[in-house]
């Protein structure tokens, strides 16, 4: 076992699978931060890609097993948990993995929430069963005070064990367009048209994310572009909807950056969420954006000064909103969102957060085998 009462204890970060969706991005900006500040850190998933289960992930959340609740998985989780003196868990299947494979173990770990707990308290059942499972952990990080203040109502956990830690990406890996050249190139190596407003939807085709909205605002927005980044279930459905001829399927992109440095704005249309690490990164890059305004959305986008927030399911209001916003694209509403995220999203600022709280429950896992 790790010497636990070093400064910067080692850490285990365990993912559900190796997509790059938030969850994981977020594990994986935390393991690559931590590494550079000299931790000892290790990222490991608890299945492979569902989508490419034969593809090889070695040094890339390499999977620990052949399904997320497999007895393998399960054993070798616990294993790997030897090595370090913290597990963070990040996404929900992560959850219940840790409460059964280290139960009774010495090694404590500490759950990240990054979406809205409210989805699991739709029945009282489900509501016990998941803060039975909160209370296995030696803390939880919660993405945002609202999301902290939910924990706290909901599954009746104590205060002192459910830390906010808001999400997080290194802003050197989105850079803002140095200029209108810099932009024209990124449009150019993505293929997308270079004149003409274009507004970027970057996340998973799945039915929460609501792509068919952005693509029925699209069609009230004459003129005006849509690149979609991304892949789902929704892919074919989605590019059947688009009746414009202005809405550009790039698939997933491995680094969303050139997108948000060729775009004038970011929609996002989803139906629930937590903090988006897409808001994050747009921000970050100076792209200001419309969302729909739920779970803690109005964290990144505060409305009329970083963004434009809409309710959700309203196409024509989203289309309205996306109009003002354009009227300003790169303007105030842009530098404002990349001061506001610079200030609390940076990883830099974020990992000093995660620092603390790991160093903390690593001593407390530490008295527990005294």
């Amino acid at each position: 076992m790790p010497a636990a009462e070093s400064a910067r204890p080692a850490v285990l970060h365990l993912v559900t699978d190796p997509r790059r969706r938030g969850a994981q991005n977020l594990a994986r900006d935390l393991h690559a931060e931590l590494l550079r500040r000299g931790h000892r850190s290790e990222l490991r998933s608890l299945r492979p890609h569902p989508d490419a289960p034969g593809a090889p992930a070695v040094g890339d959340a390499e999977p620990l097993g052949p399904g997320r609740f497999h007895p393998a998985t399960l054993r070798a989780l616990r294993a790997a948990a030897r090595r370090a003196d913290v597990v963070v868990a990040h996404g929900s299947s992560t959850l219940p993995a840790c409460a059964a494979a280290l139960f009774g173990s010495r090694a404590p770990f500490v759950y990240v929430n990054i979406g809205d707990p409210r989805h699991w308290a739709a029945s009282p059942v489900r509501r016990l069963r998941t803060g039975l499972l909160l209370r296995r952990a030696a803390a939880v990080a919660a993405i945002s005070d609202g999301a902290r203040e939910v924990l706290l109502d909901h599954y009746r956990l104590p205060a002192r064990s459910v830390r906010t830690i808001p999400n997080g990406r290194a802003a050197d890996r989105y850079p803002p367009a140095a200029d209108e050249a810099d932009r024209q190139a990124a449009r150019a190596a993505l293929g997308l048209p270079a004149a003409g407003p274009l507004l970027a939807w970057v996340g998973a085709l799945a039915r929460e994310k609501r792509p068919d909205l952005a693509l029925d605002a699209l069609a009230l927005l004459p003129g005006v572009h849509l690149a979609v980044a991304g892949d789902g279930p929704l892919r074919a459905e989605a590019a059947a909807r688009d009746t414009t001829g202005r809405a550009h399927f790039l698939g997933a992109l491995t680094d969303p950056a050139p997108l948000y440095r060729a775009a004038d704005a970011l929609v996002l249309t989803s139906d629930s969420e937590g903090v988006p690490g897409v808001l994050v990164e747009a921000a970050l890059a100076g792209l200001p954006a419309v969302a729909t305004d739920v779970g803690w959305v109005r964290d990144v986008v505060r409305d009329g000064v970083t963004g434009r927030l809409v309710p959700p399911g309203d196409a024509a209001a989203l289309a309205g909103a996306v109009e003002k916003l354009l009227a300003d694209a790169h303007g105030a509403l842009g530098a404002a969102a990349r001061r506001h995220a610079l200030d609390r999203f940076d990883l830099g600022v974020v990992a000093d957060a995660w620092q603390v709280l790991l160093a903390e429950t690593a001593r407390r896992g530490s008295r527990r085998t005294v």
